[in-house]
């Protein structure tokens, strides 16, 4: 039986500063004063719907997903611990640089949009994904970025076309990363960073790299 993680999630001792101002995407109650380490689960058989979820350092399940991106809808839905919706995560096929739209609940209606994430070419040695808020739909500078190696789960989000890091995707040395394979690996949250904001461009950034996974 899984466990249920009320939150906010225990926080990590580090010395990542807090940013000055909140980075609030989907929600500010995912929003924490101090750094998270989350652990990201590809391939979850454990989990009845979906092969995407995300744990605390302590196993205990925090978000999941549902559905498939590749189905007859081609969408998958993010869900917290207790299974209730988060955000619906879309692709839109057939689209020049891969685009994905987010959007809030189970809804795909253009109203509750949150974010677009594309890629920033088609052709790509490493990982460069550009998000665009609602609120920006000219879309001619990035809120978020992500930039980094999918392969060496190296990955880091920055803030607009600043380099200021809000999260970053690592291989973490320590005793219980000696159990992570390569469908397990963890990610950093920073301070004041929306983490299911994060969690669902890793998502994204998932899909995009594993989309024979999805079937």
């Amino acid at each position: 039986m899984e466990h249920v993680q009320a939150y906010p999630p225990p926080a990590v001792p580090s010395a990542y500063p807090p940013l000055a101002t909140r980075v609030s995407v989907i929600g500010p109650q995912y929003c924490y004063p101090q750094p998270i380490d989350l652990v990201v689960l590809r391939k979850v058989l454990t989990i009845s719907e979906g092969k995407f979820a995300v744990t605390d350092i302590y196993g205990n399940i925090m978000f999941k997903t549902k559905g498939k991106f590749f189905s007859i809808h081609d969408r998958r839905l993010l869900t917290d611990a207790a299974g209730n919706p988060v955000c619906t995560l879309r692709h839109k096929i057939m689209t020049v640089h891969d685009r994905w739209q987010v959007f809030r609940g189970e809804s795909t209606e253009e109203k509750d949009l949150i974010f677009t994430a594309k890629r920033s070419s088609m052709i790509q040695l490493k990982t460069k994904l550009h998000v665009f808020l609602a609120t920006n739909p000219k879309e001619d500078v990035c809120d978020f970025r992500m930039e980094g190696s999918w392969l060496e789960r190296s990955c880091f989000i920055y803030s607009g076309e600043r380099n200021t890091i809000l999260a970053q995707m690592h291989k973490k040395h320590s005793v219980e990363s000696e159990f992570l394979g390569k469908d397990k690996f963890m990610v950093t949250v920073y301070p004041n960073v929306d983490y299911a904001f994060v969690v669902a461009l890793i998502a994204i950034l998932d899909g995009i790299n594993n989309d024979d996974d999805f079937e």
